[in-house]
């Protein structure tokens, strides 16, 4: 009998939290990105006027490259025309197998700042970084990826934030240069009303879940308590920022520090990177259970839990959506509770309104990186939506991929799009 209670109460829990859990994360996430915005961006001048300090610390900037051919030339122009006094530019060729080993060696022929690695075979990204990190001559290190073009004025702002005490880590803000499509342009609204809006609350709440790898920056020391990148994750970003808070140092979101980036513009080009990004988040939850049930960053279980729980939700909906598509089919439903609902009444209303208000808020926010916003509330508004959905089937792809099968350190060039 009160196993039978037990079950009745879960499903009569399902719909409320399918819908509610999105509904309260909205919020929280609107919440603390307004606070940052009023205790630190709000007094920010524009991206492209960064104050002075008094002494500029060298940088080196490490860009890994796997099959970057295309976009090496590019990239690796634009980091060495960055508005900055003292840096280098250190490009490591994790084992390519297209043409960017001869596009590579041109470029330091053109460009003085540049030192090039090659590596025999491809070990993945975190060995890149490693390899890179070790040959560096200064103490900071800006990562970007093969295809990213830094703002001439990222470093400066990533070298201010490093003034704050504690800082051994900064994330930096990525922004699509790709826009040619629809999904394209879907994408620009998800990192203006979605991702944006989580590291600045994230930023203020105290922890981060992840800085971005396709431009984060690190100190050196931090790395080396942290153990530096793992080769054994999918997502080094992800797996490094946990150890970097893990060993005492803060993590920290720059919205000036931007960078321009490809993005997919396929629907299998973005599964499967938004699959890699679900995998990695799995991969932390089960390589961090122990630190956190041991209690050895009890900081860090807010943004555990928030995980933990996101993942549970997913398996939740996949429950209610496939309920709803066989009552949609017209397939008989046994009555499973009298009071059970699918759609709890007024949520579809709810989540509507909440949507609309954080697609205001991030017209707020981001204003200064994105004109012309409002143009297109209405792909803004309802972005939200189709973001919650693609966590869904990913998640609930991701845990058993992650648990079933072997680890691996190597990567593959991802879809970058259409030029």
């Amino acid at each position: 009998m009160m196993a039978q209670t037990i079950v009745e109460h879960i499903l009569l829990f399902i719909p409320q939290f399918c819908f509610g859990y999105p509904f309260v994360m909205a919020w929280y996430w609107m919440a603390g990105g307004l606070t940052y915005y009023a205790l630190y961006e709000r007094s920010l001048p524009p991206p492209d006027q960064p104050p002075s300090i008094k002494s500029w610390p060298p940088i080196s900037i490490l860009v890994p490259c796997y099959n970057e051919g295309n976009n090496a030339q590019e990239t690796l122009r634009g980091a060495a025309s960055v508005d900055y006094p003292d840096f280098e530019v250190i490009a490591i060729n994790d084992g390519s197998r297209d043409n960017t080993a001869e596009v590579l060696d041109r470029l330091t022929g053109e460009i003085p700042c540049l030192r090039v690695v090659h590596l025999a075979k491809n070990s993945g990204k975190a060995t890149a970084l490693n390899t890179g990190a070790a040959l560096a001559r200064h103490e900071l290190l800006v990562c970007i990826d093969g295809d990213a073009l830094l703002d001439p004025q990222a470093l400066r702002w990533i070298a201010r934030a490093f003034l704050a005490s504690g800082v051994g880590a900064v994330a930096g803000n990525p922004r699509i240069r790709n826009r040619t499509s629809l999904l394209g342009r879907l994408q620009v609204g998800e990192f203006s009303s979605i991702i944006g809006l989580i590291r600045r609350a994230q930023t203020a709440y105290g922890r981060m879940f992840t800085v971005c790898g396709v431009i984060c920056a690190f100190r050196k020391c931090a790395l080396h308590d942290a153990g530096w990148w793992s080769p054994l994750t999918i997502t080094d970003d992800i797996d490094v920022t946990w150890r970097v808070q893990l060993a005492g140092w803060r993590v920290t979101y720059q919205p000036n520090a931007l960078v321009w980036i490809l993005m997919p513009e396929t629907l299998r080009g973005l599964w499967k990177q938004r699959l890699r990004w679900a995998e990695g988040g799995v991969e932390m939850m089960v390589d961090f259970f122990r630190p956190m049930v041991s209690a050895r960053a009890p900081s860090m279980w807010p943004t555990y839990l928030n995980f933990v729980v996101s993942l549970l939700w997913s398996y939740c909906m996949v429950f209610a959506l496939a309920v709803g598509i066989l009552w949609a089919a017209g397939v008989q439903m046994p009555t499973i509770l009298p009071g059970f609902q699918l759609v709890p009444e007024w949520w579809g209303l709810t989540l509507a309104i909440t949507y609309l208000a954080q697609a205001l808020v991030s017209h707020l926010l981001e204003r200064r990186y994105e004109r012309d916003m409002l143009r297109g509330l209405f792909w803004i508004i309802w972005y939200p939506l189709a973001f919650w959905l693609i966590n869904v089937f990913t998640n609930v792809a991701a845990l058993p991929r992650v648990l079933l099968r072997p680890r691996r350190s190597t990567w593959e060039s991802p879809d970058r799009g259409l030029r």
